[in-house]
């Protein structure tokens, strides 16, 4: 179960980074904001690497080209999509932007069936489906 409590966590966290971000934007240019966001976010995570003991570990991830491949292009996807949220928090309300980017967990779970293969149970769709209608009325109001 402590796959749910992480994921519990990073929902807190994203959440965080709506409110932070819409607040951080009000006067500024949001593609410039999103790029600071990078670097610190960096930092930070090298940071946490450090303290870990794992900093050995990048020459062997940067070996593996596979791995490599997929990991720069989820972090082009990651800054594309950051672009994005970025730009409509600068113009659109929290409240309206935040469900709405999580139609990525519907985007994402289809994607996982055709790609990767992953079987989705009649409950797990009814969620997904909920998560689209939640989309949708989000968009309307």
């Amino acid at each position: 179960m402590s796959w749910l409590i992480y994921a519990i966590l990073s929902a807190v966290f994203a959440a965080l980074v709506s409110i932070f971000g819409k607040i951080g934007l009000q006067d500024v240019d949001s593609n410039t904001a999103t790029a600071i966001r990078a670097v610190i976010m960096t930092i930070f995570l090298f940071g946490v690497v450090l303290f870990q003991g794992n900093l050995g570990k990048v020459p062997e991830i940067l070996e593996d080209r596979k791995a490599l491949l997929f990991i720069v292009l989820s972090g082009v996807a990651g800054a594309t999509s950051w672009i994005f949220y970025f730009l409509a928090l600068k113009f659109g309300e929290v409240s309206q932007v935040a469900p709405i980017d999580k139609l990525s967990v519907v985007i994402a779970a289809v994607l996982a069936m055709f790609f990767l293969g992953e079987k989705i149970s009649l409950l797990n769709g009814f969620g997904i489906a909920l998560i689209t209608i939640g989309v949708i009325l989000t968009a309307l109001s």
